[in-house]
């Protein structure tokens, strides 16, 4: 069964780099595409974490966020050993591995996100984002929809 979730996760790696590898051969930096009138394809650099969270750190922050990244995926790769059985909870966790992995490819090779999805309403943008960041959205979405199905989730069975 852990040959499946990792299967995903390395899925959600390929479909991130390749999107990466494709708006970089095909903009230059800060070049924005209108799609629609609330979606624009956009090159933009991310040093930091979440919503450019320690952009402007002087660059440690790269070494930081690996190491974070290195961590989740160690006790990620544990959990889906431990509930393998769990479809629900191992698909959720196949995703944030996915993109964790896919944008600490990133981080260590270029030391920044390469981020190209740009949304945006009256005037505001939501930060940029790219594969890896929806993959981890959702997983983290799928594993609270799970914390409400009554059983307690195995990471807080794990902790107590």
């Amino acid at each position: 069964m852990l040959k499946r979730w990792l299967a995903i996760a390395t899925l959600i790696i390929i479909a991130d780099q390749i999107t990466k590898h494709l708006i970089t051969r095909t903009f230059i930096f800060g070049e924005s595409l209108t799609v629609t009138p609330f979606f624009n394809l956009v090159l933009a650099y991310n040093t930091g974490a979440a919503f450019s969270f320690l952009a402007d750190a002087g660059g440690w922050q790269r070494w930081l966020f690996a190491g974070v990244a290195m961590l989740a995926a160690v006790i990620i790769v544990h959990f889906l050993r431990q509930h393998a059985n769990e479809p629900r909870f191992c698909f959720a966790l196949s995703l944030i591995l996915g993109g964790a992995l896919g944008n600490l490819i990133d981080r260590i090779l270029l030391g920044h996100v390469i981020d190209f999805l740009d949304f945006h309403t009256a005037g505001y943008h939501f930060p940029a984002f790219n594969v890896a960041d929806s993959a981890i959205t959702i997983g983290a979405f799928v594993l609270a929809i799970e914390s409400f199905r009554g059983k307690p989730a195995p990471i807080a069975e794990k902790l107590r």
